[in-house]
C-alpha cells in the first residue's frame, strides 16, 4: 500500500527512522494538527480586534458588517501581498548587492555576465554601448532600485510584456507603478473599513502580483545572473542519497544566493580541504535544499540533497555537520532536530533568527571571508558525528535551463529562435507547454501531486518546465535526466531527442519563475501562435502549493495572460463570489483565470482542455497522439541493426510509435 506521507523511499525511510528515535517531524505533526476548516475556506477574519469574525452556519456578516466576499478576497489579498513581499525583498537585496559592486564597496563579487548586463540595461533604456562596466553597474543597480520606490509611472519591465498584454493591463489599471506601493496599498486597502468590494479588493491584488513577476522577481533572477552567470545546463544528483558518509556535509537551504555563491567556492578552497583532511574528512560535500539547492544547483552543479519538506530528514540521518539558512521556508522545528544530533544550525540573515541556532551574521562586505568561516565550523564538528544513516536513494539530472539558453538550443549560435518551438507545438509534435511549480504541502503525500501531473502531462505530448521545490521533487524520480524519455508520448520524444534535452526542464528557483514569463513572452513575440501569452496552449500548475509566495506567483501569472491550477487545498472556496470572480470575471479580463482543483485527475483533465481549447482557437490541426515519433535516432539504431551486407539507404524507413 502506498505512504499516505510521501512517494519517496528516501524519505518514508528517514520517517520510519525519525518514529524509532521518537522524533517529531512535519510529516507527524500534519497527521496530528487537524486544519481548521473555518479558516482553510478563507471565512475567519482577524483584521481589527471586534473579532476574530468566523463566517459560518447563519452568520454572514462579520461584526463591522463585511460579508463573506469581501473576508474571502481580502484574505486571499493579504496572501498576495506577504508573497509578493518575500520575492520582491529578494530582489531589492540583490540589486543593493549589484550597486555595492559597482561602488566596489564589496569583495568577491563581480559582473559574470557582461552580456546580460548589457541586455537588462537595454530593457532600462541606459545606453550600453563602448561605455565603462562598472558605469552601465551602476546605472543599472540604480534604475532597479528605482522599481521599488517608485510613487507613479510604471515599472520598467513593464515594457518587455508584449504589447497587446501591455495595453491588457493599462486599461484595467493594473499596472504597477512601484514594488512597495503596491504592496502597501494592498494592506491598506484590505485594513479594516476600507475596500469593501471583492472585485475591486482582488483587481488590485493582480496589480500587487504583478509587481513581483514582472518587478521584484524579474530583478532578482537578471541580477543574479548578472553576478553569478546565466546558467546553462550542468549535470549532478538528487535525494538525500547525496550525503556522503567520509566528507564534511554541509546543507544550504533557503533562498538568496548571495551566501550560498560564497559558501559554493569556499568549499572548493584547496586550504579548508587540506583541513578537513586532517580532521579525518576526506573532503567537503556541499548539497542543498529548497531554492538555494537550485540556485546553485544550475550554476555550479551541486547537488540537491532535497524539496522542503527534505530539510528535517537530512538532519535526521546524522551526516549533516551544518545546515545553514538564510530565509523563507525555514522549519522553526530545525532547531529541535539539531539538538538530537551533533548538526550545527546556522542562521545567517537579520530578518530571520531561529531559537537555539547559532547566529552568524551575514553581509556582502565580508562574504567569502564569512562563508569560509562557516564551512571551518562544520568541519571543526565532523569529529563530533555519532551513527549515520544515509538512504541511498538518488538520481541523475540535467538542470540550468534560462531562457538564454532555451532560446540559443532551439536555434544554435547564429539563428537562436524560438521558432522550432513555436512549430513543434503548430505541427502537434508538441501538444502545449505547462510550467509545474511551487513547494511541497505535509498535509498531502509529498511528491505524489507532482509527480502525477508530470508523468501524465509527458504521456500526452506537453512539454514541462519547472522550477523551485517540484524541480527538486520530480528530479527524484529520474524525469530531469535524458534517460526520461521513455516516459514520454511518441510525439514530443522526437523533439526532445532531435534537440538533446530532458522532457522536463530544469528553469530555476521559485524567483526564477519570472523566466518562464520571458520564454512565453518571447513564444508569443515570435509569431505563429497568437499576439500574446493568453494565446498560447498552456497552462501553469502549483499542485502542493504551500506558501503565500506560492499563491503571489499564481496570481501573476494569471494577470499576465495564462489559465492556473492549484491543488492541495483552496483558500477561496468559502466565497461563491470570489471563485466566480477568478474563474469567471479574471479570464475575461486578464486571458488567465485561478482555478483551485484538489482532484489530481481533474485537475489535469481541465490543463489539457485548456491545452486543446487553445490550439482550437488558433485554428491549429487536433493533436493526435502518436501522429509523429518517427525518431531519427531510433532509425538509426534499427538500421544500424540490420547486417552490413544486407543494409541499403533505402532501408531506413521511418520508425512508429
Amino acid at each position: 500500500m502506498a505512504d499516505l506521507r510521501s512517494r519517496d523511499p528516501a524519505a518514508i525511510e528517514m520517517l520510519e527512522r525519525a518514529q524509532e528515535m521518537g522524533l517529531s517531524t512535519a510529516f507527524a505533526r500534519a497527521q496530528e494538527i487537524k486544519p481548521c476548516p473555518i479558516g482553510a475556506q478563507g471565512l475567519c477574519c482577524r483584521n481589527c480586534a471586534m473579532g476574530p469574525c468566523r463566517l459560518v452556519g447563519k452568520t454572514t456578516r462579520g461584526v463591522c458588517g463585511a460579508t463573506v466576499s469581501t473576508i474571502v478576497a481580502r484574505n486571499f489579498a493579504r496572501m498576495v501581498a506577504a508573497g509578493a513581499a518575500a520575492h520582491s525583498d529578494h530582489g531589492r537585496d540583490m540589486a543593493l548587492t549589484l550597486l555595492a559592486v559597482a561602488r566596489d564597496e564589496v569583495s568577491g563579487y563581480q559582473v559574470r555576465d557582461e552580456a546580460k548586463l548589457r541586455a537588462v540595461a537595454g530593457y532600462l533604456g541606459i545606453d550600453n554601448t563602448g561605455k565603462d562596466v562598472r558605469a552601465i553597474t551602476e546605472k543599472v543597480a540604480l534604475a532597479l532600485l528605482e522599481d521599488f520606490g517608485r510613487q507613479a509611472g510604471e515599472i520598467h519591465y513593464v515594457s518587455r510584456a508584449t504589447p497587446k498584454r501591455q495595453r491588457i493591463w493599462r486599461d484595467l489599471g493594473i499596472v504597477p507603478r512601484g514594488v512597495d506601493r503596491e504592496v502597501v496599498e494592498g494592506l491598506h486597502r484590505t485594513h479594516e473599513g476600507v475596500d469593501q468590494d471583492a472585485s475591486n479588493i482582488l483587481k488590485h491584488t493582480m496589480r500587487m502580483a504583478l509587481a513581483d513577476g514582472w518587478g521584484g522577481s524579474m530583478i532578482g533572477t537578471d541580477v543574479s545572473d548578472i553576478l553569478f552567470g546565466t546558467p546553462g545546463p550542468v549535470t549532478s544528483a538528487a535525494n538525500l542519497g547525496v550525503l556522503s558518509e567520509d566528507e564534511v556535509n554541509i546543507v544550504i537551504h533557503g533562498h538568496e544566493p548571495t551566501l550560498s555563491e560564497m559558501v559554493a567556492v569556499a568549499a572548493e578552497d584547496p586550504e579548508l580541504i587540506a583541513y578537513a583532511k586532517e580532521k579525518g574528512a576526506k573532503g567537503i560535500n556541499l548539497s542543498g535544499i529548497c531554492c538555494t539547492a537550485n540556485e546553485v544547483l544550475m550554476r555550479h552543479g551541486v547537488k540537491a540533497a532535497g524539496n522542503f519538506l527534505h530539510q528535517e530528514l537530512a538532519i535526521i540521518t546524522g551526516a549533516v555537520e551544518v545546515m545553514l539558512v538564510d530565509v523563507q521556508c525555514i522549519m522553526e522545528g530545525l532547531s529541535d532536530l539539531a539538538d538530537s544530533f551533533h548538526t550545527k544550525l546556522i542562521t545567517t540573515s537579520p530578518k530571520a533568527r531561529i531559537r537555539g541556532a547559532t547566529h552568524v551574521e551575514f553581509d556582502e562586505v565580508h562574504a567569502y571571508e564569512i562563508a569560509k568561516r562557516i564551512v571551518r565550523m562544520a568541519i571543526d564538528n565532523f569529529p563530533n558525528r555519532g551513527e549515520t544513516h544515509i538512504p541511498k536513494a538518488k538520481e541523475g539530472l540535467v538542470a540550468g535551463f534560462s531562457h538564454e539558453y532555451i532560446n540559443y538550443m532551439l536555434g544554435g549560435t547564429y539563428r537562436s529562435s524560438f521558432r522550432p518551438l513555436n512549430d513543434a507545438i503548430v505541427q502537434g509534435r508538441i501538444r502545449g507547454v505547462a510550467g509545474v511549480v511551487g513547494c511541497n504541502n505535509a498535509c498531502v503525500p509529498q511528491d505524489s501531486g507532482i509527480t502525477q501531473v508530470i508523468e501524465t502531462l509527458l504521456a500526452n505530448d506537453v512539454l514541462v518546465a519547472t522550477t523551485g521545490c517540484a524541480a527538486i521533487g520530480i528530479a527524484k524520480y529520474g524525469f530531469l535526466a535524458p534517460e526520461a524519455w521513455d516516459k514520454v508520448g511518441a510525439n514530443l520524444r522526437e523533439v526532445c531527442e532531435a534537440i538533446g534535452i530532458p522532457p522536463v526542464l530544469h528553469v530555476g528557483s521559485c524567483v526564477d519563475n519570472s523566466r518562464i514569463l520571458t520564454v512565453l513572452t518571447q513564444m508569443a513575440s515570435e509569431g505563429g501562435l497568437g499576439q500574446d501569452i493568453s494565446d498560447i496552449p498552456g497552462v501553469g500548475i502549483c499542485p502542493e502549493w504551500m506558501a503565500e509566495k506560492a499563491v503571489a506567483i499564481g496570481t501573476y501569472f494569471v494577470a499576465s495572460g495564462v489559465h492556473v491550477l492549484f491543488g492541495a487545498r483552496s483558500p477561496v472556496s468559502g466565497s461563491e463570489e470570489v471563485v466566480d470572480i477568478m474563474t469567471k470575471e479574471w479570464p475575461q479580463q486578464v486571458g488567465g483565470g485561478l482555478d483551485f482543483e484538489l482532484d489530481y485527475d481533474k485537475l489535469i483533465a481541465k490543463a489539457l482542455a485548456h491545452i486543446d481549447a487553445k490550439r482550437a482557437a488558433l485554428g491549429l490541426e487536433e493533436y493526435k497522439a502518436n501522429r509523429y515519433g518517427a525518431s531519427g535516432d531510433r532509425a538509426m539504431m534499427q538500421w544500424l541493426a540490420i547486417p552490413s551486407d544486407r543494409r541499403s539507404l533505402y532501408s531506413r524507413r521511418p520508425v512508429s510509435g
